[in-house]
């Protein structure tokens, strides 16, 4: 689904993204994970077009898609989310989700059918019928991200952080969301996610970077058993 290969990003003399490879399968749901200052968010913001790589290669579905910009990315089927949401708070919710899916979509999409897919993102993900956006708290508006992200019918979803603000019902409610999501659309989804105890339940593969580098790359209960993994979260031993 999704080939990264040697992917970097320098920014002046910082390296943020250092050589970093992966692969993306059909239906799989991969954990982005690292502290902070990793390259987590810079690598979605690679993937998604919203910054162009100094060095490396993205295909996507055995299409070279280096360096596009963020529209024609979601044109071709790679949703994002943010860590922070920004809707149009004029607008009501259903009115944000519509317009994700009219320009988000691969092909034109004529105001009814946006209108129609949005209705099904809105419903998928649970959030309430017409709902205006000042009274939406935490947990409903990361959920209007990702029926944002969905209305766009990707084919991969790179969600960004989709558990931060919420408390401890809330995250398991949305990491079983991101569960269905996959089960119900067949997407692949790529979580970046600080709350390791719930995103380890979830996927079904992990990559760790740290300081820009990829460190290990493989299954979440090798990589809690992993020592650089471990010093990288933990610290060394005394």
């Amino acid at each position: 689904m999704l080939v990264a290969t040697e992917l970097s990003k320098r920014f002046g003399g910082f390296l943020a993204v250092n050589r970093v490879s992966f692969e993306v399968k059909e239906g799989e749901i991969v954990g982005l994970i690292g502290p902070n200052g990793s390259g987590k968010s810079t690598t979605f913001n690679l993937i998604a077009g919203n910054l162009r790589p100094t060095g490396g290669a993205i295909r996507f579905r055995g299409e070279d898609i280096t360096g596009l910009p963020a529209h024609a990315i979601c044109h071709r089927g790679i949703a994002r989310t943010f860590q922070i949401p920004r809707p149009f708070r004029k607008l009501s919710l259903i009115e944000n989700v519509t317009l994700a899916a009219y320009y988000g979509g691969a092909g034109p999409v004529g105001r009814d059918e946006a209108r129609q897919r949005a209705e099904e993102a809105r419903d998928l993900i649970g959030l309430p019928g017409d709902a205006a956006m000042s009274g939406l708290g935490a947990a409903a508006l990361k959920k209007l991200e990702l029926a944002r992200a969905l209305a766009t019918r990707p084919k991969l979803l790179l969600a960004d952080e989709s558990l931060g603000g919420l408390d401890a019902a809330e995250m398991e409610r949305a990491a079983d969301l991101l569960a269905r999501i996959r089960s119900r659309m067949g997407i692949s989804i790529v979580w970046v996610e600080h709350i390791m105890g719930v995103l380890m339940r979830v996927v079904e593969r992990v990559i760790v970077l740290d300081h820009g580098e990829k460190i290990f790359d493989g299954l979440p209960g090798d990589a809690a058993r992993d020592a650089r993994v471990t010093e990288v979260y933990l610290g060394k031993r005394a």
